[in-house]
This record gives structure tokens, sequence and C-alpha cells, in this order.
């Protein structure tokens, strides 16, 4: 009998869900808006704050890992457990826990099977309301385009020596991204930044 995805490793999981990069799909943009409309029905309208469309799918023309991320922004407020007894039960499987510092980042997902990626994969970051660095980092992408295919040759570049790293795939974008947020953020001055939180 296969393992089940709890019971593999970490790099067992790295070779099941290899990094691969494809040619932006338009469709992205409907797979959020459907994902979108679910999280709307599963959770209480007085919970959720936020929903963006993040990550590399939500820029025309770049290229991507086939994955949607989204990001939920819930009311502090919001009774958190209930909040994830919605997300599963709605299909959504918890990857990633991080509470420290009061501050939320739960990151949940749904297309990933023990014969590797569904024909949908999705990513979703449930936060607290906050300026969060993604949405600037994705608006200055849409914004310079020139920008935007450098991150996809540096892309291109680190899926050769890190197809099966997830971790080293992300770390190797980092300085690149940190980099480009904060001229985001200069550009963009406090575009995200909630009004009450």
């Amino acid at each position: 009998m296969a393992k089940s995805l709890s019971e593999m490793s970490l790099e067992e999981l790295w070779q099941l869900f290899p990094i691969i990069l494809k040619e932006h799909n338009p469709e992205y943009k409907n797979w959020y808006r459907e994902e979108k409309a679910g999280l709307t029905e599963a959770l209480p309208a007085v919970y959720i704050k936020r929903i963006n469309h993040i990550g590399s799918t939500a820029v025309p023309g770049l290229l991507a890992k086939p994955t949607v991320d989204i990001l939920l922004e819930i009311s502090r407020k919001a009774e958190l457990a209930k909040v994830e007894a919605e997300l599963k039960d709605a299909g959504w499987t918890l990857m990633h826990r991080n509470e420290e510092d009061q501050e939320l980042n739960l990151v949940f997902n749904k297309g990933y099977t023990p014969q590797g990626f569904a024909d949908k994969v999705f990513h979703l970051h449930l936060r607290y309301l906050g300026d969060w660095e993604e949405l600037y980092f994705r608006d200055y992408l849409i914004a310079h385009p020139e920008i935007a295919e450098k991150y996809g040759e540096l892309k291109q570049k680190l899926e050769k020596e890190y197809k099966h790293n997830r971790d080293g795939y992300t770390e190797a974008k980092t300085e690149f991204i940190k980099k480009h947020t904060a001229e985001a953020k200069k550009e963009f001055q406090e575009k995200y930044l909630p009004e009450e939180i």
C-alpha cells in the first residue's frame, strides 16, 4: 500500500512534487475566482477581510509553478479553530503553521495527492489583515514587466538547480524578492495598509 502524504519524509515529498515551471496560463485567474467563491461560501463573511490572488500565477506572462497562491486575510476576532475546521471541510489540508509573536501564518493546500500533483493545485496563505509584502511584490511585477521577465529568468535558472528541493528554490529567490518588494513599497506607499487591524 502506498504511503500517505503525512507519512512521507521531506525528501520523498520533494521527489513526488518537484519544481516544475510552466508558461503563464490565462486560466489561473479563473482557478482563483472559483476558489475565492468557495472560500466565501465556507467561511462566515464577518471573518473575511480580504482575499487576493498572489504569487507568480497572478502576474500575466510570468513563468510559474502551476500553483495558484491565495492570500486570505481574516479578522483578529475570527475564531481560528472554526476557520481551520471550515477550511478542512472545504477540502484544504494544513501544511504549515506559524503563530509566533501573535502573528498568524497558516498555509493550506489543495491538489497534492499520493500520486503527485492534481490538475489544479492551490496554496492558501491564512493571515490576519495586514500590510503584506506579497501584495506589493505582485503589483510591482505587473507594473514593471521588465522586472517580471528578470524574475522569470532567475526562476528558470533555479529550477534546474533545485528541481527536488523546494526550500532551496524558495531561499534562492529571497534576495531578488526582498530587493523589489522594497522598491514596490516605495512606489505604492502603504497601498495595502489597513485602516484598522
